[in-house]
Order: C-alpha cells, then structure tokens, then sequence
C-alpha cells in the first residue's frame, strides 16, 4: 500500500511539508543578505499556511507548516541577528507578533489580544506561543520582508521597498515574494548619493545660470 502524506503532521515521504524547512531557509538567508541586515533589525514575515498546502488562504491553516518555518527563520536568525515579526491575518488587522525586547527598542506599543488559528492565522499564534515574551503590536516599519501566500507585508515595511527576486519562487503552493528596504533619495540635480560619485565645486549660494 503506498504511503499517504500526514499533511497535519509533515512526517511522510512525500507530503508537501517536508520540504519547507529547508526552502524557507534558504530564502531568507537570501533575503538577509540582499538587505544588508544588520542584527536587531526588523524582519516582517506574512504566511498563508493555507497556501502553502494549496488551499485558499485562510481555509486550512497548519501549525505543522508554521512550525517548519519558524524553525527556519529562528536557524539564519542564530546566525544573523534580526528580529522576526509576525504578520496576524485580516483579522487582528494584520497585527504582528514581536519579542518584548523588540518592541521596546523601537518604542512601539503592545496591544491586548492573543492570536488563534482562526484570529490571527496558525503562523502567528504559533510564534506567539515560541518567541520569548511574545507581545503584539499594530504596525512597524520593518527593515525587510517575506511573503508567503499572499499576506500583503508591504503595510509594515519601512519606505522604500525595493523587490528582492528570490532563488525559490514557491513555498509548498504559495507564492513568495520578498523586498528590502532602503533610504529616500533627497535632492535634485546636485545630489550625490554615492561616496565615489564626483563632487562639484559649487555652493549652494551658486545661482543657476
């Protein structure tokens, strides 16, 4: 008899699980490296464990799939640093789930409600349930962000988004799409926005000819 995937579990051979751990990895090394992320910055990370088992977002959430990618993003983030943020689903608004920690350093403010597979998605309440005194808050302005499914992180990253093309197109079903961030260029035709970019010898009382 052919062995059946345990979708709930992700133990056997062929079930769309088993491979997430690695994939989501491997993706956001990518996404640390693209960014430059430094450690204690921000990454926002939106998850449709529906999506992932090919199922319309919202409809069958798996804590076996969030905790694939929570051991995934908690491996690069022993290695680099960064604080991962966890996007709830539409309904908490799209709140995020944070350390403590975190949230103090960049002086946001807690909100009162703990997320649940069905308010807040299975993602989000299972990195609540691991991260060290977990805490939600309503918005940040992330350093980067990864978006599996569809979740729409772009509300919570910092201006401007730069899309960042990973080498992994596709988490299980979902769709992955990925971005930095980085500072406005200010100024007009004098600007320089490079350290090697060549200086004119001119003054900012200069008038225009």
């Amino acid at each position: 008899m052919t062995e059946q995937p345990n979708v709930q579990s992700g133990q056997a051979a062929g079930s769309p699980v088993a491979a997430v751990r690695t994939q989501v990895e491997t993706i956001v090394r990518e996404l640390v490296l693209a960014g430059k992320i430094e450690p204690g910055q921000l990454i926002v990370i939106g998850t449709s464990t529906s999506e992932v088992l090919g199922r319309h977002i919202g409809t069958g959430g798996s804590e076996a799939v969030a905790g694939q990618i929570y051991e995934a993003v908690e491996a690069v983030r022993a290695e680099a640093g960064f604080f991962p943020v966890y996007q709830c689903c539409e309904h908490l608004n799209r709140a995020l789930v944070m350390e403590r920690e975190a949230m103090r350093r960049y002086g946001l403010e807690q909100v009162s409600v703990i997320p649940v597979p069905k308010a807040g998605g299975s993602m989000a309440s299972y990195a609540y349930r691991k991260l060290a005194d977990a805490v939600v808050v309503e918005t940040v302005a992330a350093h980067a962000g990864i978006d599996i499914g569809g979740t729409l992180v772009g509300m919570h990253l910092k201006r401007v988004a730069v899309p960042v093309r990973p080498s992994i197109r596709q988490i299980g079903e979902a769709p992955v799409l990925m971005a930095v961030t980085r500072p406005k260029l200010i100024g007009g035709a004098r600007a320089v926005y490079t350290a090697e970019s060549p200086r004119r010898e001119e003054s900012c009382d200069e008038q225009s000819q």
